[in-house]
């Protein structure tokens, strides 16, 4: 889970500083993140990449937010390095671009410590037992969360990874290791597996496809992924449009995350 080594909540309010709003449009909260000044507050210790938690200003807003510069990542055997940030990006323009909104306000920009993703930090329910979230088919975001990982191909959701807010909204973080081009979708919400797609879903899905062939959508992941990965992302959205049905987890590969908290 995301945990802050003693942040301070409270100091992007003083001087009549405001957070920008998370309903509809998301461009206050986008401009804020990417031209704002950042001010490191304290390291996410449990993250495996650096992780840093900051407060960023710009005309009068303010916010908290999660920065992961490139430099800190740790190289992995399955994903090219220096190209977390990049997909962490690619996730919010794919949850943008289909209406789920299950990703919270991302920018790739400069930093303290070199480029790197900068993410508007989400203040979740602390109250919400979420190994019993973790599990429920009857919330209707957390489904559109499990049809979100499987078209970006997340290989990490897990539990800690759930963002819910006292509202009801639900968010998740974390989306470094999406977009392979192999099938490797590693989640702990699989319970929907083998199940008709909600027409929801699908509808959802028809216009991502239409966003991803000749869309600004997939403009922008051609800037952030490599060629093989977006086109990779295009067969995912085409196979669960043909079979209209959740996928099952993969024969070869671990179908949930260790540990998966």
């Amino acid at each position: 889970m995301r945990r802050a080594r003693a942040p301070r909540p409270d100091r992007g309010r003083r001087r009549g500083a405001r957070p920008p709003s998370l309903d509809g449009d998301h461009s206050a909260a986008l401009e804020l993140l990417a031209e704002g000044e950042l001010e490191i507050e304290g390291r996410l210790v449990e993250a495996s990449n650096v992780t840093l938690y900051a407060r960023v200003r710009y005309h009068g807003t303010a916010a908290a937010c999660v920065y992961k510069p490139v430099a800190g990542e740790r190289p992995l055997w399955d994903f090219p390095p220096g190209t977390l940030a990049a997909r962490e990006v690619a996730a919010y323009a794919v949850s943008r671009a289909t209406g789920w909104d299950v990703v919270p306000p991302t920018v790739f920009r400069d930093g303290p410590y070199g480029p790197g993703m900068c993410q508007l930090w989400i203040d979740a329910d602390r109250g919400t037992d979420l190994v019993a979230l973790a599990r429920r088919r009857d919330h209707q975001q957390l489904r559109d969360m499990a049809v979100f990982d499987a078209v970006v191909n997340n290989a990490d959701r897990k539990i800690g990874h759930l963002l819910p807010l006292p509202d009801g909204r639900l968010y998740g973080c974390d989306h470094g290791v999406c977009f392979g081009e192999e099938y490797k979708l590693r989640t702990v919400l699989w319970q929907w597996r083998g199940r008709q797609l909600p027409a929801r879903a699908l509808d959802a899905l028809a216009g991502l496809r239409g966003q991803l062939a000749g869309g600004e959508l997939g403009r922008e992941l051609a800037e952030l992924l490599a060629p093989a990965e977006v086109a990779a992302t295009r067969t995912r959205v085409e196979l669960l449009i043909t079979s209209k049905i959740h996928p099952y987890p993969p024969e070869n590969w671990p179908a949930v995350p260790w540990p998966p908290v």
